[in-house]
């Protein structure tokens, strides 16, 4: 009974263990990976007014070969970056966001190397013009929770398509902001 109840113990783990892998490397299609290795020059306050750049400086990429035992990548493996994606969540009380961005970069990440993209934008008029960040400006506030201060994580995710024509994109990169009139 003891032997039975040890095995079926050791099942479920080696079921919880083969469930939980989710590495990135099996849902993607090819042979690299896109990994955003380091975003730097983030502000961490966001002042609406003044001549405040809303911009990423630099967030550093790097083409990862999927098969460790490889030594070099091939050209067919150098990824060409397409496009670039902003996307907000609130972490305060607040439920409204500003639209996403969808940009278009240019650029290639050879085979087992990286490559900088510069100063990425992470709000635009677009944001800047729709409720809650268009509140702070007109207002003051944000109208929907009567706060000056939103906090908001902004989340970055880079696209692009190896040379042989497979889709990759980056895991997502986070950080937290703290805009103010």
């Amino acid at each position: 009974m003891k032997t039975h109840r040890a095995v079926l113990i050791l099942l479920l783990a080696a079921a919880l263990i083969a469930s939980s892998c989710n590495s990135r490397a099996e849902r993607t299609n090819g042979t690299v990976l896109l990994e955003i290795t380091s975003v730097s020059g983030v502000p961490v306050s966001v002042p609406l007014s003044g001549s405040s750049s809303f911009q990423i400086t630099t967030v550093q990429l790097a083409n990862v070969l999927k098969d460790p035992s490889a030594t070099v990548g091939t050209n067919f493996q150098d990824i060409e970056l397409r496009s670039y994606e902003v996307t907000y969540r609130r972490r305060d009380t607040g439920t409204r966001v500003p639209p996403s961005i969808s940009a278009r970069i240019f650029g290639t990440v050879p085979a087992g190397s990286s490559a900088i993209l510069s100063n990425l934008s992470f709000l635009t008029n677009d944001q800047l013009l729709s409720p809650p960040l268009s509140d702070l400006s007109r207002f003051g506030r944000d109208t929907e929770t009567g706060s000056a201060i939103i906090v908001m994580d902004v989340s970055i995710r880079i696209f692009g398509r190896t040379i042989s024509g497979d889709d990759v994109a980056s895991q997502t990169a986070t950080f937290t902001i703290e805009v103010t009139p």
